[in-house]
């Protein structure tokens, strides 16, 4: 079985491009190879700047030899029908068989399709690869129709075997599949031919390509570490700027070199982004004081210098571009000591960050009132939550973060700290923000705690508000990602706060901006309405009237008094409301199901929980999702939970039937048998003891006294016939089923667990 290899030669292909073209590549052969009915044992595509490569083994030499058999009309249909049953399989009437059929005879087609030598096959799918190749941007050159992420210099292609090699026949364009290849540009130039995969990777590295993109990594990071170490210091890592790096050489020669000691002042961070964003140099530290002493490089070439020159251009042009940092670190700190970090975040006045949802500013001051809000719930000062809020995005008018925005918050906390703040503002500054994903770090500190939840409670009501929700896999403004971090927030800390109430009052704040700024009219009545009626949720002994005469005055401070006579009732002032926007919590929930998922508490398990009371409380809604988790797993929970089930459908079988609800008790005295009272006796002790377990929130208690149920329930059902001719005893057990019910459903809603 032959070999097959391909490399594509090109010129430069963008770093951030290689990975996906390898897995395009190799996909797209494959198929295409399997498709036409070739087989293989194993395929690994790779990569350098300026190829692009695919080694196939164990290919078949040839497809198979297919036969296929297609029923048709009967002999005698009309000649219309077996003329275009002709035409669909390309026969005349006399290559047709006639078989016998139950319904008489019946025309059938044979059609062979002979197999094809795999370099036929090969030189078809191959061709089609190229010309249809996926890349992100492609380009043309010279006369031809073909488009390639750069110029295409040439395709080699080769089948081999224990024979020896042979080109498989393509031409795309001008450009025709060779046996030769090139090596590096400038170390080993000229064509050289290969005889298959393990001659040609031998001969490219004698030729100074290194093949592999991973093992270019994996030299990289060796030699730089190594360099490090010798003097003590200590790479910092960065994959990402590893993997672009090993795209951008094909025999990578590490080099380490100095910064200006002028440039040592400024932050590490600065220091790490202006090396790795501009000049992708990897940061060495020094372990001991943290900071950034040298720099890493990675030429494409050895040179009779050991790279001095090199170096010497690469520092040169280092060099002005810290310069240009320190400028911006200067003065940035220069305008915080003269007009402080407030005044910095001044101008934020002035930039929009929606059009619906105002200015910066006037985000600045929603997030400050809602971090008052939630500060005494974190165990936070609501001083220094406010002050936090106040200057926490003040870097996003600094010089810094306008060249480098990835720096705001890291910024932030420094020019905090520059200014005199409080430690724990300044970590606000930079914490806000997290967690930026699943795997960052979750701050701790409460104050970071308070704003960062202040910040994305704002961000979600604000898109709520106006109707700027994720819909399926578009997601502009990073809603899910803003909802998996209040999530989190909440949960590392263990937070006690009710979602609903602080939604609704951000919602309402973002709908009456508008209000506040074009006067009353239609809108405002209508989101007075709407604050009435959580008003009327919230304090629902209170009246109408009562609730809007205190409403009016609040309003009347912000906007020209509003006329409020006449609402009516409650159910009137709830009709009148628009409440589109108030499903936030469920995306929440929505959001802690794969959160949990994650963790391994099934989705029933959580809609068990979430049709409880508090569902708006994440902190406790996850403590109860867990301990039924880890119930049902026991065989205790799972015997309950099908003794549950049984008694949950023969009551709502039974109160179907009947047109009544079995909840008014259950009698000891009328119970005939020990099961029944034995179960009575059972039931009694667990409601006594899950009552003040729920009222704990201890949940494994209240699980384990669910769980003396379980043998109780089993021998009540072995020995009771539950609907009894006489209707005094079948009543009886009937409200007995109920109280199960209710036992179980104080705790969670078994009637959600599936199975």
């Amino acid at each position: 079985m032959p070999d097959l290899l391909i490399e594509l030669f090109s010129e430069e292909i963008p770093a951030r491009m290689q990975a996906r073209a390898r897995e395009d590549l190799k996909k797209l052969v494959t198929d295409g190879l399997v498709e036409a009915g070739l087989t293989y044992a194993s395929a690994g595509a790779f990569s350098t700047p300026r190829r692009l490569v695919l080694s196939v083994e164990g290919l078949s030499a040839e497809s198979p030899t297919l036969r296929e058999e297609r029923k048709g009309p009967k002999a005698d249909a009309p000649a219309a029908a077996i003329e275009g049953f002709l035409r669909s399989t390309g026969l005349t009437r006399d290559q047709l068989e006639t078989r016998e059929d139950k319904k008489g005879a019946v025309l059938f087609a044979v059609v062979e399709k002979p197999g094809r030598r795999a370099p036929d096959i090969v030189a078809e799918v191959l061709e089609r690869t190229i010309r249809t190749f996926p890349w992100p941007k492609s380009m043309r050159w010279g006369t031809g129709s073909l488009r390639w992420v750069r110029p295409l210099h040439s395709i080699l292609c080769l089948l081999s075997d224990e024979a020896g090699s042979q080109v498989v026949p393509v031409t795309v364009d001008q450009v025709t599949a060779v046996n030769t290849t090139e090596g590096h540009r400038f170390m080993a130039p000229g064509r050289f031919a290969v005889t298959g995969f393990d001659d040609y990777r031998a001969k490219l590295q004698r030729a100074f390509v290194m093949l592999d993109a991973a093992e270019r990594e994996q030299a990289i990071w060796h030699e730089a570490t190594t360099q490090a170490f010798a003097q003590g210091l200590e790479v910092v890592p960065d994959a990402g700027l590893l993997a672009e790096v090993a795209g951008l050489v094909e025999w990578p020669v590490v080099l380490m070199g100095p910064i200006g000691e002028e440039f040592l002042g400024l932050p590490p961070e600065v220091l790490q982004t202006s090396m790795c964003e501009h000049q992708k140099f990897f940061s060495v530290r020094n372990p001991a004081t943290g900071r950034i002493e040298k720099f890493v490089t990675v030429a494409n070439r050895e040179t009779a210098d050991h790279g001095a020159t090199i170096l010497k251009g690469n520092a040169k042009v280092l060099s002005a571009r810290l310069s240009d940092a320190r400028f911006f670190w200067e003065n940035d700190r220069r305008t915080v000591q003269t007009v402080g970090l407030e005044g910095m975040a001044a101008g934020l006045a002035h930039v929009t960050f929606h059009n619906k949802l105002g200015s910066q500013a006037d985000r600045i001051a929603r997030i400050e009132a809602l971090a008052r809000e939630i500060a005494p719930l974190v165990g936070a000062s609501p001083d220094l939550a406010a002050e936090a809020a106040r200057v926490a995005k003040a870097d996003l008018q600094s010089a810094m973060v306008g060249e480098f925005p990835e720096l705001q918050g890291t910024m932030g906390s420094y020019y905090a700290r520059a200014a005199g703040l409080p430690e724990a503002v300044a970590q606000a500054c930079k914490a806000h923000y997290q967690p930026l994903g699943p795997s960052d770090a979750v701050p701790t500190d409460p104050v970071s705690v308070t704003v960062a939840l202040a910040d994305k409670i704002d961000t979600l009501t604000g898109f709520w508000a106006i109707d700027e929700k994720p819909t399926g896999s578009k997601d502009p403004f990073a809603l899910r990602r803003a909802a998996v971090g209040v999530i989190r927030l909440l949960l590392a800390a263990e937070i006690r706060l009710h979602l609903t109430r602080l939604v609704r009052d951000s919602i309402w704040v973002h709908r009456m901006r508008p209000v506040y700024e074009a006067g009353t009219g239609q809108e405002g009545e209508l989101y007075f309405l709407e604050r009435l009626r959580i008003l009327l949720e919230e304090r629902p002994d209170s009246s109408v009237e009562t609730l809007a005469e205190g409403l009016v005055q609040d309003f009347a401070a912000n906007v020209p008094p509003i006329e409020v006579a006449g609402y009516g009732t409650v159910a009137e002032v709830v009709a009148a409301i628009d409440v589109s926007g108030y499903d936030l919590l469920s995306f929440f929930h929505d959001r802690l199901k794969v959160h949990l998922r994650e963790q391994g508490i099934r989705h029933d398990v959580i809609d068990a929980c979430l049709a409880m009371p508090g569902n708006d409380d994440l902190t406790l809604l996850v403590k109860r999702a867990e301990a039924l988790s880890a119930f049902l797993k026991t065989d205790d929970g799972t015997n309950l939970l099908q003794g549950f089930k049984r008694a949950n459908n023969i009551l709502a079988q039974a109160e179907a039937k009947d047109g009544v609800e079995y909840s008014f008790g259950a009698d000891p005295k009328f119970a005939e048998t020990d099961a029944e009272r034995a179960l009575f006796a059972a039931l009694e002790q667990a409601e006594a003891a899950i009552a003040p377990a729920l009222q704990a929130e201890d949940f494994g208690a209240a699980m384990a006294a669910m769980a003396a149920l379980r043998a109780p329930i089993d021998a009540f059902f072995d020995t009771v016939q539950v609907n009894a001719d006489n209707p005094v005893l079948r009543r009886n057990r009937l409200n007995m089923l109920h109280s199960i019910r209710a036992t179980c459903a104080s705790v969670a809603d078994l009637t959600r667990i599936e199975g």
